[in-house]
């Protein structure tokens, strides 16, 4: 149950807006804290809205939400489900690889609650500060920025929502008593408007990009990537190539080589970034900018030994690691393998053999650290606390944006569209050391995304999703256990206890 008192909707500036964390300036949050308004001074507004960069990513006690974004209940729910990753590190997991690697979805799991849970909070919290914007009458630039960011990341929220729950309750105004929360749900197609809504408003007014001090902010590239990508999943193919061309055309970012340097500390904010939930891990910092994402993923190694980087919960499968073609440089910075060598650093390792752990044949590369890093930053003893906490979560690349546009134009068809979505795969395909190929015809075109977007965009929590989209979900999962009914999660038993007017989803009764 959300209780939001309405006299404490302002986030305060807690600390300062710039860290220098491994020689890069990184934008991070205040830590969300309340007053009343009679508290409010000139630049509330901007503190309550930049706080919700923080609130999406810490693993505390509410306001907080980042057990629902950041930690196993949201790569459960979008990772898990694919056919490239699965839960098998952990012998204590077993509940969560039947829920979500095999399909048994249970109404009571704590994680969908709390998944469920997080992003109503943070919706809440997003609704607090407009109303706080409309009520205060802030319409000076500065503040139509942050309506701007508290847009676009209360559609961040309601895209996971309505992708994982199908239909959903619109709330658009802050809870503030327990009776606030009982609304009606919404269609789907309803949802996907109030999303559409929010992003045409972020993608019109948030700028194009922000002085160095502020560096992975929300702009206007960052609003219209994810515009395009809610409409790629409405089948809105012509606005969604709109959008990704003004992208493409603003001349911000480029595709970054070498690919597993992306993944890398070093490589975060680089120019393929578009947007980031940015992370730090330092001694003494309080936790305040930690994310629990590079944790429950990192390779899972005795306590105290300089291999307990993580929990070992979102692991590549056998399928995953079989659909690369020869050569394809974005296998070895993907997979990490039990019992072999890293790869050295031409491939993001750090000349190490990885011992075999568990019963994991394969490991999450794109969040492998080094223990040397932890030792570094200050960390790792006595029971290596840290775990790959300072991973930044990569939300949206360049590389998104091309293989978007692919499939727009591909789906449209006609014109240069075929040979001009060849071309946008064909970049991403040289970056990743591979041959380009011809267009022939949309059939063969839509498979080359497909796969394209499996190896590009694996273990970032793109695929499960897209076979849903795509209608391949039923074929592909099948050995799975899926069903077309598992589209859609049922709403948690807690989420209808908490709302009267909640009823489940028709295919959960």
């Amino acid at each position: 149950m959300i209780k939001i008192k309405q006299t404490m909707v302002v986030i305060l500036l807690a600390v300062p807006t710039v860290l220098l964390f491994s020689g890069c300036k990184k934008f991070l949050d205040r830590k969300p804290l309340l007053a009343t308004v009679d508290d409010l001074q000139v630049g509330a507004l901007d503190g309550s809205v930049l706080g919700l960069y923080g609130a999406v990513r810490n693993s505390a006690a509410d306001p907080y939400c980042g057990d629902g974004f950041e930690n196993i209940p949201w790569v459960a729910m979008n990772g898990f489900r694919s056919d490239d990753a699965e839960i098998v590190a952990d012998p204590g997991a077993s509940a969560w690889h039947q829920t979500y690697d095999l399909f048994q979805y249970t109404k009571d799991d704590w994680g969908a609650g709390l998944y469920w849970d997080k992003h109503v909070v943070f919706i809440g919290l997003c609704n607090s500060a407009l109303d706080l914007a409309e009520k205060g009458n802030y319409t000076d630039p500065a503040s139509i920025i942050n309506v701007a960011e508290a847009r676009f990341w209360r559609a961040y929220a309601y895209f996971d929502m309505v992708r994982t729950y199908g239909e959903v309750p619109i709330y658009d105004y802050p809870i503030v008593n327990p009776s606030d929360n009982n609304k009606e749900k919404s269609t789907v197609a309803e949802v996907y408007s109030f999303i559409n809504d929010d992003l045409t408003y972020a993608e019109e007014h948030l700028p194009l990009v922000w002085e160095a001090k502020f560096a992975g902010r929300l702009t206007s590239g960052a609003a219209k990537t994810m515009h395009a990508k809610v409409l790629l999943y409405q089948q809105q193919w012509g606005p969604a190539l709109a959008l990704c061309k003004d992208v493409m055309n603003s001349n911000q970012y480029s595709l970054f080589a070498p690919y597993w340097q992306i993944f890398k500390k070093d490589g975060e904010l680089c120019s393929e970034s578009i947007f980031e939930i940015q992370a730090s891990k330092t001694a003494n910092d309080g936790n305040t900018y930690w994310s629990r994402l590079g944790q429950c993923q990192g390779v899972r190694g005795a306590s105290g030994t300089n291999w307990d980087l993580g929990w070992g919960w979102n692991t590549p499968s056998p399928a995953l690691v079989a659909s690369y073609e020869s050569g394809d440089a974005r296998k070895d910075a993907t997979i990490l393998y039990s019992g072999q060598s890293d790869g050295g650093s031409s491939t993001g390792g750090y000349g190490n053999t990885v011992p075999n752990l568990s019963n994991a044949l394969y490991w999450n590369k794109k969040v492998y650290n080094n223990y040397n890093d932890y030792l570094a930053a200050g960390l790792g003893t006595p029971n290596n606390e840290a775990q790959n906490t300072f991973v930044n979560h990569r939300v949206l690349r360049y590389a998104d944006v091309k293989l978007m546009a692919a499939e727009a134009a591909n789906e449209i068809g006609g014109g240069s569209n075929g040979t001009d979505a060849a071309g946008w795969v064909n970049e991403v395909r040289t970056r990743a050391g591979l041959s380009s190929i011809s267009f022939v015809n949309q059939a063969q075109m839509r498979d080359v995304i497909k796969q394209e977007r499996r190896v590009e965009f694996a273990m970032e929590f793109e695929r499960f999703f897209d076979l849903v989209r795509w209608g391949d979900a039923e074929t592909v999962l099948a050995p799975l256990g899926y069903q077309h009914k598992h589209r859609f999660y049922p709403i948690p038993n807690s989420a209808l206890s908490s709302n009267t007017l909640l009823v489940q989803n028709p295919e959960w009764p």
